[in-house]
């Protein structure tokens, strides 16, 4: 039996895109409940590499899928300028 390493779910740029405004979104939160400046600059590292992914799939034909991370990425980007 030959020895691959894959994983259940295949892992595309739509879904690391996701992933990554998921961990955006749990950094905000985070910054938002216990603003400090170490927070917030998580936050902000975060979303910077969620606007990256986001970026990478925009090659994706999917884009009803890019259409939602565009919105949800938007929607970190207000809540993380509430801290500001």
């Amino acid at each position: 039996m030959p020895d691959n390493d894959t994983s259940l779910q295949a892992q595309n740029p739509i879904s690391d895109a996701q992933n990554a405004i998921d961990h955006a979104y749990n950094a905000i939160s985070q910054a938002m409940s216990h603003p400090t400046s170490q927070t917030i600059e998580q936050a902000r590292n975060s979303l910077s590499k969620a606007e990256h992914a986001v970026e990478q799939a925009h090659g994706d034909p999917n884009t009803e899928a890019l259409d939602r991370l565009e919105e949800a990425l938007s929607s970190e980007h207000e809540d993380l300028d509430q801290l500001s």
